[in-house]
């Protein structure tokens, strides 16, 4: 049996502080049952010689190890530096109070740990607790930061500050999806989502500590190329017309993208993701808008057609850079709207958390695209057959989405108007679980990054599509339904990871491919069990 870890145990001397032993997580049912021993693949002794890796035999971001004392020594610096940024109105006025009430009034009553998926589906290993980050923090803060805090440390959580420390609370904040299920039942309010955001925030903007496919490939490629995929505006629209061929190719009707349209009602922002991972998407949503006589536009200016702003998972000032730019294009356009659409963090981006930023000419009315698809379904301008659409169907609720933004409602009523087999997953709405691809997770794959995403954080979100579907055969094909990017991605993975088309005849996709395949007229079923299509 293992030791409990303690909070201060974080600045211990062990070449890995908490690993995952064969037969730890939480089993799976059949047929899935040769998973139940699997832990993430051993890290190469050659691959980590130089990083810190000594947190739960995981890596996500890589951290290079000092070469000297006086290295660590003013990197321990820099991070007291950065964490007492946190705590200034000057440095922190977007975030301060939420954060000053979460650190000061958690009672520790762990009724946030039985809501937490990765801790649950670890085995409840100590370090997942959502807790245990904030707890790290909060000693350090009080004992090096406070008044008297060294004096004062025996009373409130004594800790040792040192590069381990350091470390491995970096690589902790990459253990947690920032879903933020936590938060929603902690009886006095406290976030430690929140707080986990704010620790990525200080190694970003004071350290420049960040996982490369975040930042590098992330944010910065966007600002720099026009997108986080490396999509260079010309490419975009290359892309969109072969996106139109393949989409008359594929259900026979001819659909036009337009670009640029001065004066539009609705400027659409895709994740750009969708455009090379599932143009199918893009597709479909050409296709409802057209059909639809909506009056809309994609840009083609850089960052234009990319609605993605990781800086909301880990750096604000990255998250203002990417905002205000999706911003500025909308007012210049002169668009009566901007409509997100199937990307889960650019909703909470560009409406929840912009809302703070935006204001002036910048404040453009923004809307969620699953409002604008019921809206169309309830305004009667298109037809819809729900036979064509008779296999099960389950939806998966993005956090950023439903938890964050309270957008529960839009894609159930059109569900149930146009998939006559589709059941809820439990539990479900706000009270959801996480994909486990949330905050960067489903585009982070360095070292041995995504098997702990697919065995642990994304675990609890597989059995929960499993039970869904557990009345129908096997053979049957199932639909789980993802409108969100990053969900989907997720999601790809977990069914590859686990060969679950073969053992479960699962399959995914978003929400506007189920309403194209069930529109009527359409000569050619959209949605095709099995068949590969052709972009591949």
């Amino acid at each position: 049996m293992k030791t409990l870890l303690k909070p201060a145990d974080i600045s211990m001397n062990a070449d890995c502080l908490c690993p995952i032993e064969p037969g730890e997580l939480a089993p799976l049912p059949p047929p899935y049952e040769d998973f139940n021993e699997s832990i993430p693949t051993p890290l190469k002794p050659e691959k980590i010689k130089n990083i810190e890796a000594s947190l739960d035999d995981t890596v996500a971001i890589g951290i290079p190890k000092p070469a000297s004392r006086e290295e660590e020594e003013a990197l321990v610096r820099q991070f007291l530096s950065g964490l007492k940024k946190l705590f200034e109105k000057e440095n922190n006025w977007t975030f301060l109070q939420p954060l000053t009430l979460s650190m000061e009034h958690c009672a520790r009553c762990q009724t946030c740990s039985d809501a937490c998926p990765a801790y649950e589906m670890s085995g409840r290993q100590e370090i997942y607790r959502p807790i245990f980050r904030s707890e790290v923090l909060r000693r350090i803060y009080k004992k090096y930061l406070r008044a008297g805090g060294k004096i004062t440390a025996r009373l409130t959580g004594d800790i040792d500050l040192n590069w381990t420390t350091i470390a491995r609370l970096a690589e902790l904040s990459y253990r947690c999806t920032l879903c933020r299920r936590c938060a929603t039942v902690c009886p006095i309010g406290v976030d430690n989502g929140l707080i986990t955001h704010e620790i990525r925030k200080l190694f970003s903007q004071e350290m420049g500590i960040a996982p490369k496919e975040i930042h590098d490939r992330g944010t910065l490629q966007h600002l720099k190329v026009g997108s986080t995929t490396g999509m260079t505006p010309a490419a975009a629209k290359d892309c969109a017309e072969f996106i139109q061929e393949e989409m008359e190719e594929i259900t026979g009707y001819k659909v036009d993208i337009p670009w640029d349209v001065e004066g539009a009602d609705i400027l659409l922002l895709h994740n750009a993701g969708e455009m090379l991972a599932w143009p199918e998407n893009v597709g479909a949503f050409a296709i409802i808008f057209q059909a639809a006589g909506l009056s809309w536009t994609m840009s083609s200016e850089a960052a234009g057609y990319d609605a993605v702003n990781y800086g909301l998972w880990y750096d604000d000032v990255q998250f203002a850079r990417v905002a205000v730019k999706h911003a500025d294009i909308a007012r210049r356009l002169k668009v009566e709207k901007i409509v997100i659409g199937e990307c889960g963090h650019a909703h909470k981006a560009l409406t929840v958390i912009a809302d703070r930023l935006l204001t002036g000419d910048l404040n453009v009315p923004r809307e969620s695209a699953l409002v604008t698809l019921e809206s169309i379904v309830r305004s009667g301008r298109l037809k819809f057959d729900p036979r064509k659409n008779d296999f099960p169907v389950t939806l998966h609720d993005p956090c950023n989405v439903v938890r964050a933004m309270g957008i529960v409602e839009p894609q159930r009523r059109i569900l149930r108007k146009i998939a006559p087999r589709f059941r809820e997953m439990t539990p479900h709405g706000v009270e959801n679980y996480c994909c486990g691809g949330g905050s960067g997770f489903a585009i982070m794959s360095g070292y041995n990054f995504t098997d702990w995403r697919n065995l642990v954080s994304s675990r609890k979100k597989f059995m929960q599509i499993l039970n869904a579907f557990e009345n129908e055969r096997q053979d049957t094909p199932k639909y789980v339904c993802a409108p969100c990017s990053n969900c989907k991605g997720t999601i790809r993975d977990l069914i590859h990871y686990y060969d679950a088309e073969e053992r479960s005849r699962l399959y995914y996709g978003g929400l506007v491919e189920l309403m194209v395949n069930a529109l009527d007229g359409m000569k050619k079923s959209m949605i095709r069990f099995g068949e590969k299509p052709s972009w591949e």
